[in-house]
């Protein structure tokens, strides 16, 4: 039995389910495959699946920020200077730029949040590469950026097409910085931190500032410190992840020797977000969190198709649960890297070229499957939930509708679900879900495969959750 008390705890932040845009140069051709170069548009076809996906957020930055100049993506396409990426190595064209940035996010109805260059993160071979150019971002271009954005009037952006400001209200300072080789050490990062808040404020008093607080290899002072800087609203963190246990199967192709195993593996992969969260709140203070990127990181990196199969969608769902559950301190949150043609941790594949044949279609991968379900079935406010099956469960209100997201960590086997609603009466349930054999993985040849079905339940009667399924259940309450 379910045990539900319908008294909300707090309100659940519309951002957990935020998408990562990066430029990924050779690794990935990601912002360029959603770009058609002879139209300068985005393709439509991926405009309206990103749709079906329903980012509430699209971030746009990671380690391409730490060498990023944004004033060579705007104004004329052919006055925009093309830039070495330098972390994922080729060309970067900077046709997507702050206008396009902008525009996609308008087009699909999330929020932009920009990552600005933090003087490299200190990384020094980035700021002055050997070919003798200075990628090293300053407070004042950061600064500057902001007041592009966001200032009433602004007679360079106005220059440039749009007259009316962007309200860019989500802005990130640094990227990784405990992560990079050659970086600032935390007394720095918290010093320059400070000074890039107070220049990029004074431009926009209003924005939220993120600052990056993850701990190093050597130093787990990070979100502490960060935790006592005025300046900011909220601390930054990643987490890329594996099974945490011995002897994995999740590498290469031998995840397709041993199913079973294979999923007890993936089952166990949202421990370690639980412990991650567990230690930013330790340290946090009166900050909210941010985790800004997120995904499975294995052997194969990111081209592990393991990421593609419907057992992996599970495991994604129950991370997904596990952001639910500290949702009081998370006002941002993400699963997956946004699109692209190779990396299998992207939420939304884009075939390349996109419309060769019959496989051009682009298609959500399991985990993109899986937010767009969660996203779309999401209450204003979390509720307490007791459970001790094998349905990992998690609740939420709006108004007198009550949403559940399940998973169901049994791979063979349906399981019965019996909310208690203290003696509230039921008007109706709808459940939505996504079932399929764990094994199976998804494929140009099948965009479709995931697609969810939703089905009308028994008032009366314990909901049904299929074996290995993913469900978004809506109770109505007279």
């Amino acid at each position: 039995e379910l045990k539900l008390n319908l008294t909300p705890k707090h309100r659940v932040s519309p951002y957990l389910y935020m998408q990562f845009m990066e430029p990924l140069g050779t690794a990935d051709a990601s912002v360029d495959t959603a770009w058609d170069f002879i139209e300068n548009e985005w393709y439509p076809e991926v405009i309206d699946k990103v749709r079906e996906l329903s980012p509430s957020m699209v971030r746009f930055g990671g380690c391409f920020a730490s060498y990023y100049h944004w004033r060579e993506g705007i104004g004329p396409y052919d006055k925009r200077v093309p830039m070495i990426n330098y972390c994922w190595s080729g060309i970067y064209h900077n046709l997507v730029g702050t206008h396009e940035l902008i525009d996609f996010c308008r087009r699909v109805n999330a929020d932009p949040l920009i990552v600005v260059n933090m003087e490299s993160d200190g990384n020094m071979p980035w700021a002055y590469p050997k070919n003798g150019t200075v990628r090293f971002g300053t407070d004042t271009e950061a600064a500057e950026w902001v007041a592009y954005c966001n200032a009433e009037t602004c007679a360079e952006r106005e220059k440039n097409g749009s007259s009316e400001p962007f309200g860019v209200k989500y802005w990130q300072i640094g990227n990784e910085t405990s992560y990079i080789p050659h970086q600032y050490g935390v007394d720095a990062a918290v010093e320059v931190t400070k000074r890039f808040a107070d220049k990029m404020r004074a431009a926009d008093p209003s924005i939220k500032l993120i600052g990056w607080g993850d701990k190093s290899k050597t130093d787990d002072s990070w979100c502490r410190r960060m935790s006592e800087v005025d300046e900011i609203d909220l601390i930054a963190f990643h987490h890329h992840f594996g099974s945490g246990l011995p002897d994995s199967p999740l590498v290469g192709t031998d995840y397709r020797k041993d199913p079973s195993l294979t999923w007890e593996h993936l089952m166990n992969a949202h421990k370690s977000l639980e412990r991650h969260i567990e230690k930013m709140r330790a340290d946090h203070g009166k900050k909210r969190l941010a985790l800004t990127e997120g995904h499975f990181t294995l052997k194969g990196r990111s081209r592990n198709e393991v990421r593609s199969s419907w057992a992996a969608g599970v495991s994604y769902a129950r991370c997904l649960n596990v952001i639910h559950r500290n949702s009081d301190v998370l006002d941002i949150a993400t699963m997956a890297d946004f699109f692209g043609n190779v990396w299998q941790v992207n939420a939304l594949m884009v075939p390349s070229p996109l419309r060769f044949g019959n496989y051009g279609k682009p298609y959500l991968q399991p985990v993109g499957s899986v937010m767009s379900l969660f996203r779309k079935h999401q209450g204003e406010c979390a509720l307490e939930v007791s459970y001790g099956g094998v349905l990992d469960v998690t609740a939420s209100i709006t108004g007198n509708t009550v949403f559940l997201h399940v998973a169901n960590t049994d791979m063979k086997n349906a399981e019965l679900l019996t909310p208690d609603l203290g003696g509230r009466e039921v008007d109706s349930i709808s459940m939505t879900y996504i079932a399929s054999d764990p094994s199976t993985e998804i494929t140009p040849v099948d965009p479709d495969l995931f697609a969810p079905v939703t089905v009308s339940v028994e008032k009366d009667a314990p909901i049904r959750i299929p074996a290995a399924a993913v469900a978004a259940i809506e109770i109505t309450l007279k």
